[in-house]
């Protein structure tokens, strides 16, 4: 299968989605300080929405690159590999279910 977009690709659009005030708000209301339960996440600011609009478009991203954006420090891009692995769990055979089923433990 080959993916619809690239990773650079893929990043490159989460940052255009970037809002430095969202992200603000978000380490707060995630708690990302010191002794805190979210403690050292990292975020672009980019709202759910925007996030699962990106992951319709990378629904073909290959379990490598969802592999790498599964172990990135940046909060959205964890949840968009998530949101992918979600969709080709639910769209996939049994042999594409149990890839995403494996790469969801991660």
């Amino acid at each position: 299968m080959i993916p619809s977009l690239t990773l650079s690709a893929i990043r490159g659009k989460m940052r255009l989605l970037a809002d430095k005030k969202q992200a603000e708000i978000l380490s707060r209301f995630f708690k990302t300080g010191p002794g805190e339960y979210g403690e050292g996440d990292i975020f672009l600011g980019i709202k759910v929405p925007q996030t699962r609009r990106l992951a319709r478009e990378g629904q073909d991203l290959s379990f490598e690159y969802l592999e790498s954006l599964l172990e990135s420090p940046l909060h959205e891009e964890r949840l968009l590999a998530l949101l992918i692995l979600v969709h080709q769990f639910q769209k996939g055979g049994e042999d594409s279910r149990r890839q995403a089923y494996l790469k969801g433990q991660i």
